[in-house]
């Protein structure tokens, strides 16, 4: 997200690529000047996970770094290393970068008070946990007690006093208050002399941690719970009148069968009496993002179907003003706390990619002027086109669209190979965006000649909270009959070869592509990455438990016709598929046993099938970007080679030349992540 400075003179900008040379992804954080028109660069080693904040006059950048000073300090009880951190203060007048020691506690989350010499932080000392469990280290030696954590979940909330005495900084650290949650985002309410902020846990069972909590600096005793709705909450701000905090709430699971199976909504609290409003209440999509303008309405981000796209609502009325803009996707928006008008943000579309665009009058958003070109190789190369497909599931006549990629110079063709690329969640969508990463990388797949259908099935949100909701008790057999009527749609049509058609998908996607190739056989080959066979042994496994008891409608003991009857392991028998597997060795989201399990029924069957590990990686591949790249090149690889069903399996196998793969891939592959301009 480009963050605004208080003074409208600068815009923060945070960007992600590959560090091929060190394995690794580098975080820059930009600094714009507006009226200039000139970017500088920060730093390459921002952490990512802690948002930058400007302090109320401009001047001061608050942040912390991926790497900290080569210094340590020796536990003596363990003799061990702990690395000393550190937050950083980076001057936008002397272009300097300051250094604040913490000793041995992590930062969580920051916020400046309404004066430029304090800020609040929230820390995690692990060590101290350490330490503690060491207390029972004799009796239990390396003994693993399930469920009794082993890293802390507490948080100590200081402030930190700033003073400059001859061009040098004097900081002091003063103890505020210890909460037994991890803090995941801050705000300080100047009006209330209180500190706002959200709660996160390691334990997604644990759904009570999930929650706002109200703490008064002028008595730190007194602790207010804001909410209880089992909600993560997220991207808080403080209303214009400091007498709301909004929050945008996105759906989690719970062990008491409560499940929020709504699309992400936007809400206020008021600070006074404890009230919870919702807001864009009329909105029949998602919101993706919003931010206060200084007249005390809002602008919003609302997804519907494939679009996303700024409205305005003012608190005093529930309709929204929709702006008039480009097709595609808008993100990460801020406004201007000087202008009513000014606002910066994120767009893409099918043949843009993703930039950061500023306009001075949001009610000429279509004449905004893009602000960096960090990706501007990809307008340089024959992209492929792409525009919205729609069809009609005949079980019960319900209209579904998708994403519909035509290879460079192909756009309208018909008879083209067909790849069902199907996207994760289920509540998420595939959007008119440009994007091309390890995940979203329908773009890349086209350039290789495949016509590609990302379909948004039942599950997916931006089309209504009921269309969510028609997945439970389905989840599985539900989604998949949108997806195969849509493939039916396409050949009807004359669109798709149906002698060339292939699936796959990621998480969830991974799961319907599993369960697909149980149903049909007229799938030449199938990638299929951290999916599920099993259901039953996942709920047992997984760490969102939440998610499987509410779309399954019960535990397994309690419907485990459901579970079964929606498993692919007990299917397998009918699969022909030839089948790429890939999983991340650490995932805990989907445990990589699941594909342990589909390859080893696939092996026993005789059906081609690989299955690739990435070590040190979870359910996201974004350890190492090496990852990323071997993990799209050999799911094409695998759709070159079992694409077409003349082929034969053994002279397939047999033959070692190296498959090719096209000079467009190889740019996109270069450059995947070149720029994705993050949320900050």
């Amino acid at each position: 997200m480009p963050i605004l400075s208080p003074t409208d003179k600068h815009l923060l900008i945070h960007t992600t690529r590959p560090s091929w040379n060190i394995s690794s992804f580098e975080h820059a954080l930009w600094l714009y000047d507006i009226e200039k028109q000139t970017r500088k660069l920060i730093t390459r080693n921002l952490h990512s996970s802690i948002k930058p904040k400007w302090s109320p006059n401009g001047n001061w950048i608050a942040l912390s770094l991926n790497k900290y000073p080569s210094i340590t300090r020796i536990n003596d009880h363990q003799n061990e290393q702990q690395p000393e951190q550190y937050i950083y203060l980076y001057s936008v007048v002397s272009d300097e970068l300051l250094p604040i020691h913490l000793g041995t506690d992590i930062p969580l989350a920051l916020t400046w008070s309404n004066n430029n010499s304090v800020f609040y932080l929230a820390t995690m000392n692990i060590w101290s946990t350490i330490e503690y469990n060491d207390l029972d280290k004799d009796e239990w030696y390396d003994v693993i007690q399930y469920r009794k954590s082993k890293v802390s979940e507490s948080t100590t909330i200081y402030r930190i006093d700033l003073t400059e005495n001859n061009h040098t900084l004097i900081v002091k650290r003063n103890f505020i208050s210890n909460v037994s949650f991890l803090i995941s985002e801050f705000l300080f309410v100047p009006l209330e002399e209180k500190l706002v902020y959200s709660t996160v846990s390691r334990d997604l069972e644990n759904m009570d941690a999930f929650e706002l909590y109200l703490i008064d600096l002028r008595n730190t005793s007194s602790l207010v719970r804001l909410t209880n709705n089992e909600i993560f909450e997220q991207d808080l701000q403080l209303s214009i009148d400091g007498k709301q905090v909004l929050f945008i709430s996105w759906p989690l699971g719970s062990t008491r069968k409560r499940f929020n199976d709504t699309q992400n909504r936007l809400y206020s609290v008021n600070l006074v009496n404890g009230q919870i409003e919702r807001l864009a209440e009329n909105f029949f999509g998602s919101i993706m993002g919003y931010t206060m303008n200084n007249d005390n309405s809002i602008y919003i981000l609302g997804q519907l179907g494939t679009e996303a796209h700024v409205y305005t609502q003012q608190l005093s009325t529930k309709n929204l003003i929709y702006h008039n803009g480009w097709n595609g996707t808008y993100r990460s928006i801020v406004s201007s706390r000087n202008n009513n008008n000014s606002i910066a943000f994120v767009y893409s579309s099918f043949e843009k990619p993703m930039e950061v665009y500023f306009i001075n009058n949001i009610y000429q958003l279509q004449s905004s002027q893009a602000i960096t070109n960090f990706n501007q190789l990809f307008i340089q190369r024959d992209l492929p086109r792409a525009k919205v497909y729609s069809w009609k599931n005949e079980d019960d006549q319900q209209i579904i669209e998708g994403m519909l990629h035509y290879p460079p110079g192909q756009f309208q063709s018909k008879n083209l190979p067909l790849l069902v690329l199907i996207h994760g969640g289920p509540l998420d969508t595939s959007l008119n965006q440009f994007l091309a990463n390890a995940f979203y990388w329908a773009t890349m797949a086209a350039s290789e000649g495949w016509l590609v259908l990302e379909p948004n099935y039942r599950g997916s949100v931006g089309y209504g909270d009921q269309f969510i909701a028609e997945v439970r008790y389905k989840p599985l057999s539900g989604p998949g009959k949108d997806i195969l009527s849509g493939v039916d749609q396409l050949i009807k049509d004359g669109i798709a070869d149906p002698r060339r058609l292939t699936v796959g998908g990621y998480s969830y996607g991974g799961s319907l592509t599993n369960w697909l190739i149980t149903q049909t056989k007229r799938f030449n080959a199938a990638v299929s990455g951290a999916g599920i066979v099993d259901h039953a042994s996942a709920w047992g496994t997984m760490d969102i438990p939440g998610f499987h008891t509410y779309f399954f409608g019960g535990f397994p003991w309690e419907v485990p016709y459901i579970y079964q009857n929606e498993s692919p392991i007990y299917e397998l028998t009918k699969v022909r598929t030839p089948t790429h597997i890939i999983a991340g060795e650490d995932d805990i989201r989907i445990p990589t046993s699941q594909s342990y399990m589909l390859e080893r029924a696939l092996y026993y069957r005789e059906i081609p099938v690989k299955l690739i590990i990435f070590p040190n990686e979870g359910h996201i591949i974004d350890f190492n970007p090496l990852h990323g790249k071997i993990k799209i090149r050999e799911e094409l690889k695998w759709l070159q080679k079992y694409g077409n069903q003349s082929s034969n399996y053994n002279e397939l196998f047999n033959n070692n030349e190296k498959l090719k793969l096209n000079y467009v891939f190889e740019i996109y592959i270069l450059l995947l992540p070149y720029i994705i301009i993050k949320s900050i």
